[in-house]
């Protein structure tokens, strides 16, 4: 299994030589949601399409 380390190492070496610092640490950030999000499939984590409208139509005041 790859650390944490690896993952970041292989991701800056994909990355173009002239990315800023804010390029980066956006492109773990989203790393970082990917594998949550991912891993809140595994586990059942996950809302219905219907549940999800339901939510938002209550933030949206429909």
């Amino acid at each position: 299994m790859k650390t944490a380390k690896d993952e970041v190492r292989k991701l800056l070496d994909r990355l173009p030589d002239t990315s800023s610092f804010e390029d980066i640490q956006y492109h773990i950030y989203v790393r970082e949601k990917v594998e949550q999000g991912l891993e809140d499939v595994k586990k059942s984590r996950i809302l219905s399409q219907a549940e999800v409208e339901r939510r938002m139509a209550k933030w949206l005041g429909r």
